[in-house]
């Protein structure tokens, strides 16, 4: 898939989304995100910037790169390897760490001011898979929810969990086959058999699916278990549903944009036609997008629908 074109319609959405967030990243390394602040707003922003296809280590968005990577790191817990205040953040901020782990020199990247920043990616990224695991031990449904040591589970939250412990095991850190597996049964127990799946409970997935149906799909490509029931399923619920109205646009493109190119290349392909033609329509001046989630959570996500085009980022690969 390398090598592929990518139109000048996305490229131009991309640069212009990127330019913001550069303008946009405060003296923490962070992002504005109002409630949502935190390692993974700065996640999903790095992100953007990590799979643009750019030189991470020499190219215009190094300092950027960096100064993301300083914050999520300086946001870990050294004891726990915990990125709050949510799992939600800590999921994301993992997936980041692996994406960089492997692609960006971090001999420069720590400061020195701070002991707690101290680490190297590769010593973040098992601290991060450890706090993760740790909190699969005490959840009676093998899966995740906001806090780390809750009991009861969600698919949204575990999804965003499990992309990063499959970020870390594609990054060669060690993730137990029982940790993936336990997971997998978790979603497959919230998948119907018309492939909508609930979000806390089997019960609940009535009405928007979209983004749900596609964090299980997107989980059982990467797993390695388009086997499961639940893989089929969830792929002809994205396809019959590819252009539903939902509540959280942004987000539901995020995952959307993944699972279909694992799943269905062919949907995928009229489908990111699609969704070029909205983004260029809908992106502001300043090359933001507005949403629900917040300026920057908004402008990410929607750029990492469209990364997909770049196949940089390990986690893109089919």
């Amino acid at each position: 898939m390398i090598g592929q074109a990518v139109s000048r319609d996305a490229q131009e959405i991309y640069r212009r989304g990127l330019e913001f967030l550069r303008s946009t990243q405060n003296d923490r390394g962070t992002w504005p995100a109002g409630e949502g602040a935190g390692p993974g707003t700065t996640a999903l922003a790095l992100l953007a910037f990590l799979a643009s296809g750019e030189d991470p280590n020499h190219g215009r968005y190094r300092d950027v790169i960096r100064e993301a990577l300083r914050h999520i790191i300086g946001s870990q817990s050294a004891v726990t390897g915990y990125m709050g205040p949510s799992m939600y953040h800590h999921g994301f901020a993992t997936l980041a760490l692996c994406e960089a782990y492997g692609e960006v020199d971090d001999l420069d990247l720590i400061d020195g001011t701070d002991p707690d920043r101290m680490r190297s990616l590769g010593e973040a990224v098992e601290l991060a898979v450890r706090a993760a695991l740790t909190s699969q031990r005490q959840n009676r449904f093998g899966a995740w929810r906001y806090a780390p040591n809750a009991s009861d589970a969600d698919t949204s939250v575990s999804g965003a969990v499990v992309m990063g412990l499959l970020a870390a095991r594609n990054a060669a850190i060690e993730v137990p086959d029982e940790s993936i597996d336990q997971a997998v049964d978790y979603f497959g127990q919230m998948t119907a058999a018309n492939g909508v799946v609930g979000y806390s409970s089997p019960t609940d997935g009535s009405g928007d699916s979209l983004a749900r149906s596609s964090i299980v799909n997107l989980v059982l490509s990467i797993a390695g278990r388009k086997d499961h029931p639940a893989y089929e399923a969830t792929r002809r619920y994205l396809v019959g549903n590819q252009d539903a109205r939902t509540i959280w646009p942004e987000y539901a493109r995020y995952y959307q944009a993944q699972a279909l190119f694992q799943s269905d290349f062919e949907t995928w392909q009229s489908w990111n036609q699609r969704l070029i033609q909205v983004l260029k329509r809908t992106q502001k001046a300043d090359g933001s997008f507005d949403g629900e989630l917040g300026v920057t959570n908004s402008t990410s996500m929607s750029l990492l629908a469209l990364a997909v085009n770049f196949r940089y980022l390990p986690i893109y690969e089919r």
